[in-house]
């Protein structure tokens, strides 16, 4: 089955942007990173993924963005630096927070967080709703994390996620 992409979407670098098959992007939602979607994702309504055309979000087979996920993989340093977008070939600090994104296979993020630059969210790894996540904070896979400050909440169930997902294979026409 091909991708489904919502035409009430906004795609900034569109050369930037691959999505596989059996995954949907819902609408209004925005990118302006590099983005790679594995096979049978889904992002739902209202999702940003933000930080430029320098910058890459991927995001694993089997995984998922609640409605109103914001991802950035750049931001400025709000205590030393002046907020604003500076044009083309101006540079006014190094303190610029960059790091691209990475979200693995069998993840699933809730409603309403928000992922800092430079964060690699490990296979299993599910986020409740409301959360935010620091700059490069560390994961363990297969984990539930949730909350402000971001926790861990205790393991995941990943022998049923992984039989559920060879049951999936099992019933999906052959060629995906």
């Amino acid at each position: 089955m091909e991708p489904i992409i919502s035409k009430n979407c906004r795609i900034r670098c569109p050369d930037g942007f691959s999505i596989g098959d059996f995954s949907i992007v819902d609408d209004f939602c925005y990118f302006s990173t590099k983005v790679r979607v594995g096979r049978f994702c889904h992002i739902a309504s209202g999702c940003s993924v933000a930080g430029g055309g320098d910058m890459s979000f991927t995001m694993g087979d089997c995984s998922s963005l609640s409605s109103g996920v914001k991802v950035w993989c750049s931001s400025n340093d709000y205590v030393n630096d002046i907020i604003m977008i500076t044009p083309p070939g101006v540079r006014l600090s190094d303190k610029v927070i960059k790091g691209d994104v990475n979200i693995g296979r069998f993840c699933g993020i809730g409603a309403n967080t928000v992922i800092m630059p430079g964060n690699d969210i490990p296979e299993g790894v599910a986020i409740g709703a409301l959360s935010f996540v620091p700059p490069g904070f560390k994961f363990k896979p297969w984990t539930v994390y949730s909350g402000i400050p971001i926790k861990r909440i205790k393991a995941r169930n990943r022998k049923n996620v992984l039989k559920q997902y060879q049951e999936l294979k099992r019933q999906i026409p052959s060629g995906w």
